[in-house]
């Protein structure tokens, strides 16, 4: 009998190793993973810079507390905010808690508590992200949510000028709700948000947790549109599988979180910081990003021209869904991992598609001859 809560629908396959987009499991059957941890094995499982930075690092220094300087936040820090209109970052260790240092940095610099979500978004399960995701079965059984989240329709230009007042502090949303179906921001959504952000003396919060540090092509998603966010949170491909999170901010921020306001044990620690940094110098070069763009291209052309005209194909980089209409992806993930391809859902009839930032054509043609199997 097992030892561990059950909170989590276990698959069948137990992976025991893995190098690059390949992974292998106990009975030593191999795998292309097209979940990468989702959305966080960006380099590719043990890619060999990010093993050498952990064992380097290991023999200096693992952690320290944040009462003292870690010169490789600064480092860090700096990397992610060039060439950007942010200018500070606070380091933590996971997505919910970048959004939850988010929503306090949003109500404190304000004075307001009013932050608009939307429906289908995921921010994490922590009490103040998981109020701000607009999805109830993540909600069920947990008593009242924290105050004062609406959540709207996404892409809904109208229902969100119908709801702005003097009371609302931010705006919240994914640039891509990952979670959600793979729904990526209009275009008219986006230079709506804009204006009303800039009209009225509205935060935006945007979530990168999923789509940044490179998964849809750029170093950020939101720089493929009008948005300017004023806070920016970030995790998963952030340290390649070793807990990063961060959340990046404006210059006019900086005096909202002054000493003791917000904190964390572990984040930021050196370790952490190196991974990060590694990372960093790989996917923010650009020649990798045009290759994300390229390989998404050659991705997105393969999956139409094999898939059944009745699939819809979605998203952005190599964060990519498959719409199955009203049916249910659920077996179809399950027959996937049976000949040899691992997948994961966003929603119960999409099939999201995200696999390392290193992929190449051939795993990927290995991926869609599985799924132009499954599907038809």
């Amino acid at each position: 009998m097992s030892a561990l809560f059950g909170n989590y629908g276990k698959r069948r396959a137990q992976i025991v190793k893995g190098r690059g987009t390949i992974v292998e499991d106990t009975q030593g059957k191999k795998y292309l993973d097209f979940t990468s941890g989702i959305a966080v094995v960006s380099l590719g499982h043990a890619h060999p810079a990010i093993v050498k930075a952990i064992q380097e690092q290991s023999e200096k220094l693992w952690h320290m507390s944040n009462l003292f300087d870690i010169p490789g936040q600064e480092i860090v820090a700096q990397k992610l905010v060039a060439n950007t209109h942010l200018k500070y970052a606070f380091f933590c260790n996971s997505g919910a808690e970048a959004n939850e240092a988010a929503i306090k940095m949003a109500r404190k610099h304000t004075g307001k508590h009013h932050i608009i979500t939307f429906e289908k978004s995921f921010h994490g399960r922590t009490f103040g992200a998981m109020s701000a995701t607009g999805q109830s079965k993540i909600h069920n059984g947990f008593g009242p949510l924290v105050e004062k989240f609406t959540v709207l329709p996404f892409n809904d230009v109208e229902a969100l000028e119908a709801t702005i007042d003097d009371s609302v502090a931010a705006i919240m949303l994914e640039m891509i709700q990952g979670e959600g179906g793979v729904n990526s921001v209009s275009p008219q959504f986006a230079e709506a948000i804009a204006n009303i952000c800039d009209d009225k003396g509205i935060l935006l919060i945007v979530d990168e947790v999923q789509t940044g540090i490179g998964r849809t092509g750029t170093r950020y998603a939101f720089e493929q549109t009008v948005l300017k966010p004023n806070i920016v949170t970030l995790a998963k491909g952030l340290g390649g599988g070793f807990p990063v999170g961060a959340m990046l901010g404006t210059a006019d921020l900086y005096d909202t979180f002054g000493p003791g306001t917000h904190g964390t044990t572990f984040g930021g620690n050196p370790l952490a910081m190196r991974v990060a940094e590694t990372i960093l110098d790989h996917v923010f070069e650009p020649s990798f990003l045009a290759n994300v763009q390229e390989i998404s291209s050659f991705f997105v052309k393969q999956l139409q021209a094999n898939l059944p005209t009745n699939y819809t194909v979605q998203g952005q980089g190599l964060l990519l869904g498959i719409g199955c209409g009203d049916t249910e992806v659920a077996s179809y993930i399950m027959a996937a991992e049976e000949k040899g391809l691992l997948l994961v859902g966003a929603g119960p009839n999409v099939i999201r598609l995200l696999p390392p930032l290193t992929v190449s054509k051939t795993e990927i043609d290995e991926a869609v001859e599985i799924l132009k199997t499954i599907l038809q």
